[in-house]
């Protein structure tokens, strides 16, 4: 799968996961933070990404320190998967 349609996949996988119905993918920007002034998410959105991780693709973040690193936005998420995806 290519990075771009990693992305958007994401973004659907975002909303989705994260009942956030008052949202489309072209709302979200790969590069807008996904906590705080951001998307606004918090530390239980937080949880629901690291189980879509888990869930879609075999990815277990046990680490809270690994998981901010990896879950600041859509960017950073769609690299981690690239690197950390079972093949």
């Amino acid at each position: 799968m290519e990075i771009a349609e990693l992305k958007e996949k994401l973004k659907v996988q975002i909303i989705q996961f994260l009942n956030l119905t008052d949202l489309t993918p072209a709302d979200i920007k790969n590069d807008e933070p996904l906590f705080g002034d951001g998307l606004g998410l918090d530390s239980i959105d937080s949880l629901e990404l690291i189980v879509l991780l888990k869930r879609e693709y075999g990815i277990n973040i046990q680490d809270p320190k690994e998981g901010r690193k990896v879950l600041i936005d859509v960017n950073t998420m769609a690299a981690y998967i690239e690197q950390h995806r079972e093949k």
